[in-house]
C-alpha cells in the first residue's frame, strides 16, 4: 500500500478550523432619521433637509400616530396558555425619512412643520448591530425628538 502523507497533512489541517457558525437574520435595515414628537400640538405634516459635505436631501417625513403596549390579559398560567395586549395610542407621532447615503460625520438636519419654519440641529448618525456584533454593521441612523417648542434634539 501505498502512502499519501500530503492526504493527512490536509485533512488534519482543515479538521478545528471551522468557528462556530452565526446565524445572521436577512432583515432589511433602513439608513435615514427619525422623528418622534410627544407633544404635536398643531403638527401634522413634517419635511426633513439633510446636509453633509456639501450636497443636501430633501424628504418628506410621513408622521404616524405613535403607540406603546396596552395592558396585557392572560388566558391561564400553564405553558400552553396565551397572553395577549393590545397597542393605544400614545397621542404622539413617529415618522422616519429614508436618506441613502447618509453618513455616520456631522450631518445638519432641517425640519419644517406645518407653519414652515426651520427648526435645525447638528447630528452624527451612528451605525448599529440590530442583529448582535457577529452580523456586522446597519445603518447608519439617527433619532430626533421633537421638544414642545419644536426645537430637536438626538434622542
Amino acid at each position: 500500500m501505498r502512502a499519501f502523507p500530503w492526504i493527512a497533512l490536509a485533512v488534519a489541517g482543515t479538521a478545528g478550523c471551522a468557528g462556530p457558525v452565526t446565524a445572521c437574520p436577512a432583515i432589511g435595515y433602513v439608513t435615514g432619521i427619525s422623528l418622534t414628537i410627544p407633544a404635536p400640538a398643531g403638527i401634522t405634516r413634517a419635511t426633513l433637509q439633510a446636509c453633509w459635505r456639501g450636497q443636501c436631501v430633501d424628504r418628506t417625513v410621513d408622521l404616524t400616530p405613535e403607540t406603546t403596549a396596552g395592558a396585557s390579559t392572560c388566558a391561564g398560567t400553564g405553558p400552553d396558555s396565551a397572553c395577549g395586549a393590545s397597542m393605544v395610542p400614545t397621542g404622539g407621532l413617529h415618522g422616519f425619512a429614508d436618506v441613502p447615503g447618509l453618513p455616520a460625520e456631522p450631518v445638519r438636519v432641517t425640519v419644517r412643520f406645518d407653519d414652515g419654519k426651520p427648526h435645525t440641529v447638528d447630528v452624527t448618525p451612528t451605525y448599529s448591530e440590530p442583529n448582535g456584533p457577529a452580523c456586522g454593521k446597519a445603518g447608519p441612523q439617527v433619532q430626533l425628538l421633537v421638544g414642545p417648542d419644536r426645537e430637536l434634539s438626538p434622542s
